[in-house]
This record gives structure tokens, sequence and C-alpha cells, in this order.
């Protein structure tokens, strides 16, 4: 029954109809432990009726499903609902992404006002993208809790405007992960790009803290947001823009070592955050090892990692895994690389240790990373010289995420497992030779740091942040955010409470989504007062006089 009348929506535009069913299809698809999705049918059910729905308003839904469902069949049905709304309404499935971008009634670049009887709500979009309601009075006074007056009378309206405030901050998840994808990618015209994206109500906060790359003629422009319009790296307006004018996102692989960092210091200068490592993102170049092996990379093997965190890793970054058990045959994460024929897979075996675990269902705990290959069209491997550099280094820097969240050296309770194999790979990765995105940690802590009040306590090393406290000396590193005390490099276990959440210390840091450098910042704060701490289990490592 459910399922029909979820069919029979398929007629409607209602915008508000259209997120009820994906709010359904995201309840359907959740999974309950050892048995699978809630309701497959009825979820299925969702997404058909999403790509059949008339006009856009299905599609908007569509792409916050890609962000928010980890079901592996149904993120096929999403992609196969996409491709039939494309053909359906006539455009090509990137321009139908760009055009059903939902508004929420917002009115202007991440704001709106609604009127409430005699009051005014105003929904805004932070420049952190979270997103908040405020109210004000007929006489002007502005409040952040709801009037009751409002509440007694218009609690239908209220319900709404909450649900809008919800709906806008998982739209705007997917958005930026849509916006990611396109940098050094598609180019716009430059009036669609204004339109579409650089002016549009829900994505104007997001786009106006990137980097574009406008080709205008032979003159090709670096810009940014700034005094109501589009400036240079010097702070200049851009004009005399030509109307073939073809705008991108700006990807650093394409400049030079002195632009990438005259534009992060634009974002350090401007206090600017972006939502994603775009000035800061680390950039992977084939290497003459890699050039030797010709076909596969080495670059990421031999690391142990916990399979679970793997599989949901490769989830939220569009790779296919399924978990491997004793039960099941081998598989790898893999990815269909967007706009070309090539594919990349990251070859993960079983655990061939004795000190393997399985789960209650079976399912291995740990698995072995090894070589990574390009493959075009079926099976057929791809000298890593022929991919194009955009494509190897971003696919690099998925396997790099995978592997330094993933492994083993991130869980504090391995130390314990004492000094056979599976001990050295702790030590090794817990402390060792940093990865590129500890290597962008460290250049970003160099600006940081003098802004912090404890900066006087603080030094770098190469792979260590040094903070002294008034007991120990504290080297947190880099990669791991693991903690060793001097002076015999004593290892100190500090776990974030699941309250603790990645916003760091209350410091703007250059762009959204690196936890772990939050979390050492959050623990060098901590170690600098280390007289002050109150945690029993902290206290009793460190030792007090």
């Amino acid at each position: 029954m459910l399922r029909g009348l979820v069919w029979s929506c398929a007629t409607l535009s209602s915008p508000a109809v259209a997120a009820l069913v994906g709010d359904l299809a995201v309840v359907c698809f959740a999974k309950i432990p050892n048995f699978g999705a809630v309701s497959p049918k009825v979820g299925n059910g969702c997404v058909f009726t999403l790509g059949a729905c008339p006009g856009l308003t299905g599609v908007a839904q569509l792409a916050r499903l890609k962000t928010r469902v980890k079901y592996a069949v149904a993120n096929r049905l999403i992609e196969k609902a996409f491709d039939a709304a494309a053909k359906r309404t006539g455009f090509g499935r990137a321009e139908l992404e760009d055009l059903s971008v939902p508004t929420f009634g917002l009115t202007g670049p991440g704001a709106g006002d609604f009127d409430v009887g005699e009051w005014s709500a105003r929904i805004t979009i932070g420049g952190d993208d979270t997103v908040s309601l405020t109210w004000r009075s007929p006489a002007g006074k502005e409040q952040a809790g709801v009037p009751a007056e409002v509440s007694r009378d218009h609690a239908a309206t209220v319900k709404d405007l909450k649900k809008r405030v919800k709906d806008i901050g998982g739209m705007l998840t997917a958005q930026r992960l849509r916006l990611e994808g396109l940098l050094g990618g598609r180019a716009f015209a430059l009036a669609d790009f204004r339109s579409r994206i650089l002016d549009h109500p829900l994505l104007a906060p997001i786009a106006r803290r990137l980097v574009v790359e406008i080709r205008s003629g032979d003159r090709v422009t670096l810009a940014i947001w700034g005094d109501g319009d589009l400036v240079d790296v010097a702070g200049r307006a851009v004009a005399d823009l030509s109307d073939d004018a073809r705008v991108q996102l700006w990807h650093p692989i394409g400049s030079d070592v002195a632009t990438v960092r005259a534009w992060r210091d634009v974002l350090y200068d401007r206090g600017i955050t972006q939502p994603f490592k775009q000035a800061h993102r680390e950039i992977y170049v084939l290497t003459d090892a890699e050039r030797s092996t010709d076909t596969y990379s080495n670059r990421f093997a031999a690391h142990i990692l916990r399979q679970h965190v793997l599989a949901a890793l490769c989830r939220d970054r569009g790779w296919t895994y399924k978990l491997q058990g004793g039960f099941d045959g081998y598989n790898e994460p893999s990815r269909t690389i967007e706009g070309t024929e090539l594919s990349a897979a990251f070859s993960v075996n079983p655990p061939e240790h004795a000190e393997a675990e399985t789960s209650g269902a079976g399912i291995y705990l740990h698995v072995l990373s090894d070589h990574v290959r390009f493959y075009r069209g079926g099976r057929e491997a791809v000298p890593l010289a022929e991919v194009p550099p955009l494509v190897f280094s971003e696919t690099m820097r998925d396997i790099d995420l995978f592997v330094a969240l993933a492994s083993v050296g991130n869980d504090p309770d391995w130390v314990d497992r004492g000094n056979g194999q599976l001990g050295e790979y702790w030590q090794g990765f817990a402390f060792g030779e940093l990865s590129a995105t500890a290597r962008t940690r460290h250049e970003v802590l160099e600006r940081l740091l003098p802004r912090l009040k404890i900066a006087d306590r603080c030094r770098l090393m190469d792979r260590f942040l040094v903070v002294r406290g008034d007991l120990r000396v504290y080297k947190i590193h880099l990669g791991s955010a693991n903690i060793l005390m001097e002076p015999n490099d004593q290892y100190l276990c500090i776990v974030p409470g699941r309250s603790s959440g990645s916003k760091g210390p209350g410091l703007r840091l250059p762009f959204e989504g690196d936890s772990t450098l939050s979390l050492i910042l959050s623990k060098a704060i901590l170690l600098a007062a280390d007289t002050k701490i109150a945690d029993p289990s902290i206290v009793g490592q460190i030792g007090r006089p």
C-alpha cells in the first residue's frame, strides 16, 4: 500500500511532496544490522517516483539521496533514475543536475525572509554552511527562539520552516560534494556559471569561497568572490571578459607553486574557510618507482585497514566495494572515472596473519592493502604514464584518505596488541613518515600557530607538533594525531568524546573537512594546560607529582 501511494506521487510536481518522498527513501534504505535495508521495495518505488516527477523537483532529491543512501543496489537505481530524468527532460545529465538545485524559497545568496503573521522569519546559510532560523518582531527586534504567539497561532508554518532548515542542510552536503567533483573539470559559459552556481541562493555560500579559472580569449585569470564580484589574487575586479568566456572551478594541479601559495595567502588574509580543500589540495604525481612498475602502483600497499571503515569511506567517495568474509569471493574498491573510459581499482586482500578476526557475521574486521591499477573499457590495464594527471592525482588522493582514516594506526587500542608484526605496523604508521595530507597540515600549522594563545608553548618538528606542558612535553603526530610524551616517548592515549565534533578550538581554518587537523589543535590546547586536566585516565598516564 505504501509503495502504491509513493508511485501515485509520480504525477505531482510539488517540491514538498518530492522532499517527503526523498525522506521516506532515506528511511527505507537505512540498514538494520544483520538484516539489511528497512524496505528496499518501498525505497525503490521512491527512487522511481523521484525520477518520474514532472519538471525538476524530483531530480534535486535524487542528488540528495546520492549522499545519504549507502545501499549499493539503491545507488545503481538512483543513477538509472537520473538518466531517465535526463532523457525525459531533454537535458544532458550534467545540465540537469545544475538546473535542478532547489532554492527552498531563499531569495538572495544564502538567505530568505518569510512572513509569519506579524513576525518575519529569516533563514540564513552561514560561512561554515550552518543553517539558522531567526525571527524579527514587528518592532524590528531579532531573536533566535520561536516567539510564543507564532508557535501558538502558526504552528504548521513553524514546523514547515524548521523542516526547510533541515532540508537545506542536507542539500548543502550533497551540493558541496557535487562541486568538489567539478574541480578542474567541466567548464561553463560565464553567464551560466553566474546564474546556476555563483548567484544561486543555495550554492552561492559554497561557490563564493572557491577559486575559479576564467578563460577569455587568450587570457586566463584566477578569481574569487570579493567586494560584490569576482576579483583576482590582488583583489582587483576581473573586467573586460568576452562573451565566450568559459569558467571552471580551479584545480591547483595546473598551477605553479608560487600561484598556489599566493591563493593560500588570500585565504588566510581574508579569513576565508573553503568548503573543501582547493587551494590546499594535495597533488599526487607519478614517481620513478611507479614508472618502473608501469601498470600498477605500490604506493599504498602493505597497510592493515579496518574493513568496515574502508567500506564506509568508499561509499562516501563514490567507490564501489563489498565487505569481504570467509563466505565470499575476492573483490576490491573500484570507481569509474566520470567522463572517461577509465576505471580505478585498489586491491585489498583478506588477512593472512594468525590474528585475523571476523565479526559475528563472518566478515573480516581487517584487510591488507595492495596495489592500485587503472583500466580502460573492461579490464585492459593502462600504463600509469597514460593516465591523465588530474585523474591520477584525485584517485591517489582518495586512496590516501582511505589508508589514513581506515588504518589500524588510528586505533588507540591497537597499541595493546603486543610487539609482533601487527604491533610493529601500528608503531610505524602511528608515528612514521607523513603522507601528503599530513604534510599539508604541517604547512597550515606554520601559519596558524602564531595566532594561538599557546603559541609560545608550541613548535613544529618534521613529523610532530611539540607542545610544552607544565608536567610533560608532548609530541603530536601530524598524520595520526597520536601522542608521545618526553623524555621516554611514552604513548599517551586520548580518545575524543563522541560529542567533541570536528570544529576544533574555535580557530578559523582555511578549509573544512580535515577532522584530524582539528583534533591535533584540540589536543595541543588541552596538553598545554596539563595541570588542569581532570580526566583520570589521562592524568594517570601523564603522572602528576
